[in-house]
């Protein structure tokens, strides 16, 4: 199962996109439990793949990407019960959300870098 790294990091990067768009719309496209649910994405299927469990630091790799979308799937429900400020609160620069985002990415290109994708 070959994937294209370029656009796991796109895709995984727009995240941000997404949620501010729920905050501000009240509302969004993906359902919190499929958010939150790290074997859905693309990456997260390939992850679970031979291939994908054969990365170096796989575990880490595999508790970032968790993490992320549990953090993701906690503003999206914050977003949809009209919490704006405490969504927004989560998303700034220096909010867990925000330096997981940072981690994955940079994981991604290593990944990457490294040939593994």
């Amino acid at each position: 199962m070959p994937i294209d790294l370029d656009e796991v990091i796109q895709a995984h990067s727009h995240w941000k996109t997404h949620l501010k768009k729920a905050i501000e719309a009240g509302k969004c496209n993906h359902s919190v439990l499929d958010v939150a649910d790290e074997h859905q994405c693309t990456f997260g299927q390939w992850l679970d793949s031979p291939t994908g469990k054969s990365l170096p630091h796989y575990n880490d790799i595999a508790e970032m990407h968790r993490t992320f979308h549990k953090e993701a799937a906690h503003i999206l429900r914050l977003a949809l019960q009209g919490n704006k400020e405490e969504a927004l609160e989560n998303m700034k620069l220096g909010s867990h959300f925000n330096q997981l985002t940072a981690k994955l990415v940079n994981k991604l290109a290593e990944i990457k870098d490294a040939g593994h994708g």
